[in-house]
């Protein structure tokens, strides 16, 4: 059972090296740039919707919710960069001075 719970070396990871590199060089990235980028871009639309329809109410609507878009944006980046932080923390901390997550996750870059 302990095996479970124990990633192996870095050759195989325990079949797990794939699925690790997809988080890292995949999953993270996209919702780390892409996310931000898709919310910006969709505030602005809506903004510029709301310019254009010339209405004072929608415009300050539009606004608000382009603020919260941007905050949004910001959270989700530093969410992913506080969780690879955290993974790299975690994969330096080894137990019984193992290191086999920690090879497994930077063979992962």
């Amino acid at each position: 059972m302990s095996d479970l719970f124990q990633i192996g070396a870095i050759d195989s990871c325990n079949g797990l090296l794939p699925i690790v590199k997809v988080i890292r060089r995949g999953v993270f990235p996209i919702v780390q740039l892409g996310i931000p980028i898709l919310l910006i871009i969709l505030g602005t639309f809506d903004l510029g919707k709301a310019v254009i329809s010339s209405d004072e109410k929608e415009v300050k609507a539009a606004q608000s919710r382009l603020i919260k878009r941007f905050i949004y944006a910001a959270l989700v980046f530093f969410v992913v960069t506080l969780v690879s932080a955290l993974m790299n923390i975690v994969a330096q901390g080894g137990q019984d001075g193992t290191d086999s997550w920690e090879a497994c996750w930077n063979a992962a870059k």
